[in-house]
């Protein structure tokens, strides 16, 4: 499964691993996504969302019902 957020959209970013003597190795850096669980009052049910951290405070602001409407808006199946 990837490491993508569904609500803001992070994915992995890519780079390099410097050691002290300056040898480069490629390295990547994850989100911190988490499987969390929403009540839709609207629906009168939960839906389950795979979330990074920023869009748990984003969801925390804005209110779920807002933020499954803008993903119903661009086409996520929720």
């Amino acid at each position: 499964m990837s490491a993508r957020c569904q609500v803001t959209g992070r994915e992995p970013g890519f780079g390099n691993s410097v050691s002290h003597s300056h040898r480069r190795t490629r390295r990547r850096w994850k989100p911190n996504i988490q499987t969390k669980t929403y009540y839709l009052p609207s629906e009168d049910r939960r839906i389950r969302l795979r979330v990074s951290t920023k869009g748990i405070k984003v969801i925390d602001r804005d209110g779920i019902e807002s933020v499954v409407a803008r993903l119903r808006r661009e086409g996520v199946k929720v």
